[in-house]
């Protein structure tokens, strides 16, 4: 068997297999988060997460398979792990970014919430005053 082949279906199981462990770490401990930025809405939250976790595998795979392509042929198994290295260490790279960037803009959305909350006073003061005809 060629020795590129062996590259691809490496590189394409473990790029799946990290992609499908990413979504469903950042899934599980996400939920909370995004709980928290749409102020407790569990239904809500549960569908933001549930849509964000199907955009996630959509560009990963997506990224995954458009970067399959090898420029040159592997020879001999030195190659074959430095194609893997770097075909591999790419596909991490951008699933970090895209988990920063999700988690950046959830951020800010919390953030934002949380300013226009400290705006408003629960309760309006009272007592703090003397009464001006006393």
């Amino acid at each position: 068997m060629d020795l590129t082949v062996v590259a691809y279906v490496i590189y394409l199981l473990i790029s799946i297999g990290l992609t499908i462990w990413v979504a469903r770490t950042l899934s599980r401990n996400g939920r909370i988060f995004i709980a928290d930025v749409l102020h407790g809405d569990e239904k809500l939250a549960d569908a933001v997460n549930h849509l964000l976790v199907v955009g996630f595998y959509l560009v990963n795979l997506g990224f995954v398979t458009l970067y399959l392509k090898a420029a040159d042929t592997v020879a001999d198994a030195r190659s074959l792990f430095e194609a893997l290295s770097v075909k591999l260490g790419v596909v991490l790279l951008v699933l970090g970014v895209m988990h920063l960037g999700n988690v950046w803009v959830l951020n800010k959305i919390r953030r934002r919430g949380l300013m226009e909350r400290q705006q408003i006073p629960p309760v309006a003061p009272q007592g703090w005053a003397t009464p001006t005809g006393a």
